[in-house]
């Protein structure tokens, strides 16, 4: 059924349009946007664990979902990378049915946990929502989200996805991330047998490795990953493909497809001088090794560098993410230094909004160009080359043009490298016939299809570093067109 069609029968349940008629427009439109509760700053700091918004209560939910106006032409779904039913799942909400709206998004999503929390629903959904046209803040259809999904599986009320018949054919996903798992649930549900393939010892890719627990706690990525296996996905962990199972290998074991999920996970630096001094690393190996390995914990067998004055290069979510972590681990000054100035950073609003409450420095329109070392060979100093913003460049973003003689030196004992990720070369060397761009990236065509016809990719190995949204996208449109192909259309 088509969107719109879906849309216009939905419309036309009873319950929804007397739900419609319960409140004028101008009522739902005077009413405040919600606010989530958060963490006391002081407080949060020092966990890595603690989640810091703690989601909606049943009354805020209720009384937020009463604000969509379930407008005849949604454009908040024209936003939605995965295609959301978005109003329907809020009128579930408003008339109190929680567990029909969590059933209502795992039609189209096999993470509606995770989105509600890390997507940019500012960027995406919510700027899309007619509320903007008012100049009024726009249904918090995150916040919703989140909250529905939460309510469902702490009531043990997550519904098992309905199931076709099983095909008989085998599909091979590498990689555990966003991408995948998207892919995973929607072949799970089209009558495939999945498995997944996942390079490191934890299923969940960037969402476990990449994302700290005080914005995404592990419990919430493990019980979707459960319901997956519940619906027959299978994992299989510590394995490489292209290394430890080779193209060849698959064919061989009898999978009739393949979807490349891979990722970006090879960290980029600037190439200045004291970048192999010990104590700067990449934001990939910082949060890898808290997040995974524990290396947050003094006790820990390879336990991360600490110091009490910590410099992340970047601006985006990852960086964010890199120095409030900093934050947590003892940092008395923890800073982000980025080239350009804060309007453009590309991090989500609430987050530069949770790193300044919790203490974060942030030196923008400071650019390092050399790491200066002590007696020992660690990094002691930082120079920094002020800048200033000149013309537009490709991207938009005027361009930062360093400012001559301004430069600075400031102590600092831990580095992070937050600047970028490019793909893992392993799968693009070693898959022969896929077509490769200068960066790195699989080159795949609308259809999210690679120039091998049984091989389909998307997330970050496609687009070289995304939102987990989109990767989750390129998941969807894959399993579709692949469903397609296998099944000779």
């Amino acid at each position: 059924m088509e969107m719109n069609e879906l849309i216009a029968e939905r419309r036309k349940l009873a319950w929804r349009e007397e739900l419609r008629k319960s409140h004028s427009p101008k009522e739902r439109t005077a009413i405040a946007r919600a606010q989530m509760p958060e963490l006391d700053p002081q407080y949060r700091i020092t966990t890595l664990t603690e989640e810091v918004n703690q989601g909606l209560t049943e009354e805020q939910a209720l009384v937020e979902a009463r604000r969509c106006l379930d407008c005849a032409k949604p454009t908040c779904m024209e936003g939605c990378p995965v295609g959301i039913h978005i109003p329907s799942f809020i009128k579930e909400i408003e008339r109190g049915n929680f567990a029909a709206a969590a059933s209502t998004l795992r039609e189209t999503t096999s993470l509606p946990a995770v989105c509600g929390r890390v997507c940019p629903q500012e960027r995406q959904c919510e700027s899309r929502c007619v509320y903007q046209t008012m100049k009024k803040p726009a249904v918090a259809i995150g916040y919703l989200e989140r909250f529905a999904a939460d309510w469902a599986r702490e009531h043990n009320a997550v519904e098992m996805p309905t199931l076709a018949p099983p095909t008989g054919k085998k599909i091979a996903v590498v990689g555990s991330g966003p991408a995948g798992l998207s892919f995973a649930g929607d072949m799970a549900k089209l009558g495939y047998e999945v498995v997944v393939f996942e390079a490191l010892h934890e299923i969940g890719g960037v969402l476990k490795y990449g994302i700290p627990e005080y914005r995404l706690p592990n419990k919430v990525v493990d019980a979707e990953i459960e319901l997956l296996k519940q619906m027959g996905v299978s994992f299989e962990t510590n394995t490489i493909i292209g290394a430890t199972l080779s193209y060849d290998d698959l064919h061989e074991m009898g999978f009739s497809g393949l979807f490349v999920g891979s990722g970006a996970g090879l960290p980029n630096f600037m190439n200045i001088p004291g970048e192999n001094l010990i104590g700067v690393m990449s934001s990939n190996e910082y949060l890898t090794r808290v997040n995974l390995m524990n290396a947050g914990d003094p006790d820990s067998e390879t336990p991360v560098f600490r110091g009490q004055h910590v410099a992340v290069i970047g601006g985006g979510n990852t960086a964010m993410d890199s120095v409030r972590t900093a934050k947590r681990l003892g940092a008395e000054r923890a800073m982000i230094v980025y080239r350009r100035s804060e309007e453009e950073m590309p991090a989500r609003l609430e987050e530069i909004a949770h790193a300044k409450e919790e203490g974060v420095e942030f030196l923008t329109l400071h650019n390092p160009i050399e790491y200066l070392a002590d007696e020992r060979g660690h990094v002691a100093k930082m120079r920094l080359q002020k800048m200033e913003l000149g013309e537009p460049d490709p991207s938009g973003r005027r361009k930062p043009i360093p400012i001559e003689g301004a430069i600075e030196e400031i102590p600092v004992e831990v580095v992070v490298v937050s600047i970028g990720v490019s793909p893992n070369p392993l799968i693009p060397n070693t898959f022969s016939g896929l077509n490769v761009t200068p960066k790195g990236t699989i080159v795949v065509n609308e259809l999210g299809a690679t120039d091998l016809p049984d091989v389909y990719a998307g997330g970050d190995i496609v687009r070289g570093g995304a939102t987990v949204i989109l990767a989750m996208g390129d998941g969807r449109r894959a399993a579709a067109n692949m469903h397609r192909y296998l099944s000779g259309n």
